[in-house]
């Protein structure tokens, strides 16, 4: 068991005093110097408390106390400033190691003592009447560290959050370790939907969890949000000058499109000068472009860009992305990816989402209204089932339904008895949007006679493909 020795006076005494009395820690016992009328807040149950009267600015007194009690921790907090640090001298001549709490109101008072904690009242009050504010973090201060690596945050009506499940926006240098819904507590898996009104406890790095808040607050239709904010182009520089120059002004649009991103351009497998430079040529302040010299260096290079430049799309062709190696190290940073297809995103005025799972779909939806909303593209939802059983797409589509409505998009749903590779071939100017899970990761010979659509995604190159982060 701890001593602990309280010496308070005054209403801000008295207020200590009565959390005091509602503690469950009884692991602790108090020595409490305080008046009858402190004491009368506390609550007649609670046995661990014990009541002293002495002048703590006497030293014998608080010497003798002192000497019959080993205290782990003491407690100052007195109305009167001279009261306040007689107090404390006193207990450092008698312990110069004790563990002091200090609460102070006096903005000159300062200590040089590693043993001190030195609570400025007005700070504490500064502290909350500043998280009263709208659009401002709640972060654990007394919890850690108490830097920020613990934050509590509320998701807003509209938020880039709103609607994704967990696992489909973790990151490697924050999580999501709690949610709040209607006054319980849930432990979430990488399934668990986030909804409005939630609120999310996040750790994580300082700087890192700002900049979520930041992102939780932004509003849909700034994709590739949460994910990240920018987009990344890796060019494989093998290639023709003009697969290469198509390429780049396709990344150069869509960056366009979406607001408040830049781009940045990776330069890999050199073999011309001359085609370096007329890509550096496009360098201005939203494109910067990066080359990597060394083949070797490849993953090392796109680390760097990633820690940095808060990727939140990777564009590349299906080819490069279909290297066992880099599919998987890619696929590892849980972003977006964005695949070239045949056709140019110029051309494109539709997006097409093909029904797949409950979760995924779920995971996926509000990116799929985002970028469609951020391009200006028709949104289709296509049920296509060769058995034409569509009672277990019901859910589905009315979560897909509901955000139409939320978000005043419209979206066109199809229900149709079909093959969903022959129809989908079938499209013309369309962007394929899917969910980016195992199953595309896959690179086994079995794909080919698999009959989930999942495992053929990546061998439809007619349309452009953006696969979108979810769980499964």
């Amino acid at each position: 068991m701890k001593n602990v020795l309280i010496l308070a006076n005054g209403d801000m005494a008295k207020h200590f005093v009565k959390w005091l009395g509602k503690s469950r820690i009884s692991s602790n016992q108090y020595y409490i110097n305080c008046c009858q009328e402190n004491r009368e807040c506390l609550a007649t149950t609670i046995d661990n408390i014990t009541y002293i009267d002495i002048d703590p600015t006497s030293y014998l007194r608080v010497k003798i106390l002192m000497e019959d009690i080993e205290f782990s921790t003491i407690f100052i907090v007195l109305e009167d400033k001279l009261e306040a640090k007689f107090t404390y001298k006193n207990i450092r001549f008698i312990d110069d190691k004790v563990f002091i709490v200090f609460v102070s109101k006096w903005d000159d008072l300062i200590f040089d003592d590693e043993n001190l904690n030195l609570l400025n009242i007005n700070e504490v009050i500064a502290s909350s009447l500043y998280e009263k504010l709208p659009n401002v973090p709640i972060i654990g201060k007394n919890i850690g560290l108490g830097k920020g690596e613990i934050m509590d945050i509320l998701i807003p009506l509209g938020s880039s959050f709103a609607f994704r499940h967990v696992g489909a926006i973790s990151h490697r240098k924050w999580k999501i370790v709690a949610i709040y819904r209607q006054e319980k507590q849930i432990f979430p898996t990488n399934s668990t939907m986030i909804k409005p009104h939630d609120r999310i406890i996040v750790i994580g790095n300082p700087l890192v969890l700002e900049e979520v808040y930041k992102r939780v607050n932004r509003r849909q239709g700034v994709f590739p949000e949460p994910f990240g904010k920018n987009l990344y182009l890796l060019v494989n520089m093998e290639q023709s000058r003009e697969d290469i120059l198509s390429q780049v002004n396709e990344a150069i649009f869509l960056s366009n499109k979406l607001i408040r991103t830049k781009l940045f351009i990776r330069l890999i497998n050199l073999i011309d000068i001359e085609n370096i430079k007329e890509i550096k040529n496009l360098q201005n302040d939203n494109i910067e472009v990066f080359v990597t010299y060394r083949d070797s260096d490849m993953f090392q290079d796109i680390d760097f860009d990633m820690s940095q430049d808060e990727i939140g799309l990777f564009l590349l062709t299906p080819h490069l992305f279909k290297k066992s190696k880099l599919k998987e190290y890619i696929g590892s940073f849980n972003r977006p990816i964005y695949l070239f297809g045949e056709e140019r995103i110029f051309n494109i005025n539709k997006a097409v989402i093909l029904m797949g799972e409950e979760t995924e779909m779920e995971s996926l939806s509000t990116s799929v209204f985002d970028i469609s909303e951020s391009l200006r593209l028709e949104l289709n939802l296509y049920d296509y089932n060769p058995e034409g059983d569509f009672e277990e797409t019901k859910k589905v589509i009315d979560h897909y339904e509901t955000l139409s409505r939320l978000y005043s998009f419209n979206i066109n749903i199809e229900k149709k008895r079909a093959n969903p590779v022959k129809e989908l071939l079938a499209h013309d100017a369309v962007l394929h949007i899917a969910p980016y899970n195992k199953e595309v990761m896959s690179n086994s010979w079995l794909n080919f006679f698999s009959t989930r659509f999942s495992r053929h995604i990546l061998s439809i190159k007619k349309h452009p493909l953006l696969l979108i982060p979810v769980e499964g």
